[in-house]
């Protein structure tokens, strides 16, 4: 129970990383908000999770001013916020010429913009009481070019740059900020890449064609693999880790 006592605010958190991240963070005795723009969803997941008194927030992400409501809201209906879970994205797969405006300002919106607004809103009220703890899923195709994924893996190398930068800010007043990078995980999002009966066989193999190496580890990770790095860095067992990127994708960057 080393979450005992603390409040989470979790991002995407009506399916795949993002609810595996708030299950978790709560049977370890988290009290979690947890945002979605899926309201059903969200208040279903709320009223599952292990322990009690969890906050349920319907949220549109790339609403500034809802963003800022929903953290007020969180401290005012569970406390201070100890711990901040980004992990929301989406993924619109296009090839450069392809993606249209709409596209590329959605991705941007949600996966850098909402982000940076988020830590700003949670960020000024960890540094007055100097404590916590943010950690950012980001993606390992934030370092490794993609074919028709351009607008992702820009939104997301953005994305790792401003929380080191946040992270050097916040170091002298002991709040944390690190990123989680996971590779080919099993999730909705995942599953738009997954077109032939084959596919998953085919990532794991890794493809020329697609200038894309395989995963050495012969596997494609689970939402509770992405959840466990996300705990651990957001936990006091990480206390002297900051401006960390952990890849979690079974070797398939080389650690580039």
């Amino acid at each position: 129970m080393e979450f005992a006592g603390r409040i989470a605010l979790v991002t995407g958190a009506a399916q795949g990383i993002g609810l595996a991240v708030a299950t978790m963070l709560a049977s370890r005795g988290a009290r979690v908000a947890v945002l979605d723009r899926q309201a059903d969803r969200i208040a279903t997941v709320a009223a599952t999770l292990p322990g009690q008194g969890h906050l349920a927030l319907a949220v549109d992400l790339t609403e500034a001013a809802a963003i800022d409501a929903a953290v007020a809201q969180t401290e005012r209906e569970l406390g201070e916020i100890d711990l901040l879970a980004s992990v929301a994205g989406v993924l619109h797969l296009a090839s450069t010429q392809a993606t249209t405006d709409a596209q590329w300002q959605q991705t941007f919106s949600v996966n850098t913009t909402a982000v940076f607004q988020l830590c700003r809103a949670v960020a000024g009220r960890m540094q007055a009481r100097r404590r916590g703890a943010i950690v950012v899923v980001g993606s390992n195709a934030a370092s490794t070019p993609r074919l028709n994924m351009a607008a992702y893996a820009a939104s997301k190398a953005a994305t790792a740059q401003l929380l080191r930068c946040l992270a050097l800010e916040l170091a002298p007043h002991g709040i944390r900020c690190n990123i989680v990078s996971p590779g080919s995980t099993e999730t909705d999002m995942q599953r738009q890449l997954w077109t032939r009966p084959d596919s998953v066989q085919s990532i794991i193999a890794g493809s020329a064609e697609g200038y894309r190496l395989g995963i050495p580890l012969g596997r494609i990770a689970q939402p509770e693999d992405i959840a466990e790095a996300v705990c651990y860095l957001a936990s006091d067992r990480a206390r002297h880790i900051t401006l960390h990127d952990l890849r979690v994708d079974g070797g398939a960057t080389l650690d580039a």
